[in-house]
């Protein structure tokens, strides 16, 4: 018989019949769209709570064509989006709830644009470590790595900016193409001293008395460095001599 997550069963047969799956025919199903997934990151989604597959008597995992789809959403959110587990989850479960709500935005979308969100959007603006860890898809050892040479730092409470998540992520996918954390240094002294001319600029507005000038700061910040961002691509598309679709 087959344990339900609420402590119900069903039989062998039924389960046969509702074409449930080992973790192992999950991963192959998986591996086409996600390569990097492994049956660890499986498990470790089960823990977070983002699926519930049901247990045989023995304690094997068996999977539902549904959790087989739930986990591709989530995998495909994290992926695109670079979301938080706990934020998929709350989605997911929002949507399965028959709620039609829009997807949060954490950072940067993998889409590299650089027109900001509708502001009615829900953004996750923190992060927690573990959340941080899942996201990117990273051991402690990589991030301590990473922190080491300043390419991600905590906050005070120990929490992480949401941009946190994009930053892990890209830096990540340069490191399979062989680019490791300290060749990024000069990227990241490049993008200090890029956030060090914006705040030049804006400094006068954030020290005003008035609130309005101050929010007038902030909004300039936004589009300063915006600006800077597309410049920053197109030097180096051009110095590389290609073009970015």
């Amino acid at each position: 018989m087959l344990q339900t997550p609420s402590g119900g069963a069903r039989s062998g047969t039924a389960a046969t019949d509702s074409g449930l799956m080992s973790i192992g025919t999950v991963l192959n199903a998986l591996r086409d769209e996600f390569p990097e997934v492994t049956i660890s990151k499986i498990r470790f989604l089960e823990s977070e709570g983002l699926v519930e597959p049901l247990r045989t008597p023995s304690g094997y995992r068996k999977f539902s064509p549904r959790d087989v789809e739930r986990l591709g959403h989530v995998l495909r959110m994290q992926r695109d989006h670079y979301l938080p587990l706990k934020v998929i989850r709350e989605h997911l479960d929002a949507m399965e709830r028959g709620e039609a709500v829009p997807l949060p935005v954490v950072g940067r979308q993998r889409t590299g644009e650089d027109t900001p969100e509708p502001p009615e959007r829900p953004t996750a603006a923190r992060v927690g470590r573990a959340e941080l860890l899942a996201a990117a898809g990273i051991g402690e050892d990589d991030l301590e790595e990473w922190q080491s040479y300043g390419l991600l730092a905590p906050l005070e409470d120990g929490a992480y900016d949401a941009e946190a998540v994009t930053v892990a992520s890209l830096v990540a996918e340069l490191g399979r193409f062989g680019i490791e954390p300290r060749h990024l240094r000069v990227m990241k002294a490049a993008a200090d001293r890029e956030a060090g001319l914006v705040d030049q600029v804006v400094a006068p507005l954030k020290r005003h008395r008035n609130p309005q000038t101050r929010a007038h700061a902030e909004a300039r910040t936004k589009e300063l460095a915006a600006l800077t961002v597309r410049l920053h691509a197109a030097l180096v598309q051009t110095a590389l001599g290609v073009r970015l679709p």
